[in-house]
């Protein structure tokens, strides 16, 4: 086999492993937001006549943001499916990766929402500013991190 054919060989090897991390990743996000979808909708069936109109709203948010997180993550193995076989692996890989980073707004909000829920049978209103504490301790870990 020509260097030429190895070298190609090789950076095929390389894309193809890319491109299983990604169908994994989608993977786990798909699965963590299906659990979260039904945690919220579990709570919207077994808990909905103990809340207030606001909470049932904020569930309802919650629950619309979280489906639309999961549509979102699982949005690149229906990729690969509708484009297989497909010749341009980076292009697959870069739409799974925009695909990703877009559920990622809507899986916040959902957990913060799931957040204002838990925290607001106990410090009532207090809960909306309770519930930005872990997001912003993320926040700084991340930014400490450099």
């Amino acid at each position: 086999m020509s260097k030429s054919g190895r070298d190609e060989e090789d950076v095929r090897d390389a894309l193809v492993k890319d491109y299983g991390t990604a169908l994994r990743e989608s993977t786990l996000l798909t699965t963590f937001s299906g659990l979260l979808f039904g945690f919220f909708l579990n709570i919207s069936i077994t808990s909905a006549k103990q809340f207030t109109f606001s909470y049932k709203i904020i569930i309802l948010i919650a629950l619309f943001n979280i489906m639309i997180a999961m549509c979102l993550f699982v949005m690149p193995v229906i990729y690969h499916h509708i484009e297989f076989p497909y010749r341009d692996v980076t292009k697959f890989i870069r739409r799974s990766h925009r695909f990703i980073v877009f559920g990622f707004l809507p899986t916040g909000i959902s957990l913060y929402l799931g957040m204002v829920l838990a925290f607001s049978q106990i410090i009532n209103d207090y809960a909306y500013l309770v519930a930005v504490v872990p997001f912003l301790l993320v926040l700084v870990l991340f930014q400490m991190r450099k």
